[in-house]
């Protein structure tokens, strides 16, 4: 299994979420294109890798497991932004 493959299952599987449910929601038109992902038998394309990266909330990097943990995603920072904005205007 290749550490792309392992992520995937993990994640999939903290959310209690199916295949399934993963493939629909990355517009896949079968279970079996994800389930091959997690199975290690095929890759995601560069776009697809990316629609992964933001359903799981996650960095391409940590999926492809150039960093151990994930790290703030841009939808993160954005969050990020708007509670001290909200903070600032606060005070």
């Amino acid at each position: 299994m290749s550490k792309l493959s392992l992520t995937l299952t993990n994640l999939r599987e903290e959310r209690g979420w199916s295949k399934t449910y993963v493939a629909k929601k990355l517009g896949l038109s079968n279970m079996q294109t994800y389930a091959n992902y997690e199975y290690g038998s095929r890759e995601p394309d560069l776009e697809l890798l990316k629609k992964i990266s933001d359903l799981y909330d996650v960095t391409t990097d940590y999926l492809l497991g150039k960093t151990s943990t994930p790290e703030f995603t841009a939808k993160d920072e954005q969050d990020i932004q708007v509670v001290l904005k909200n903070t600032i205007n606060g005070l």
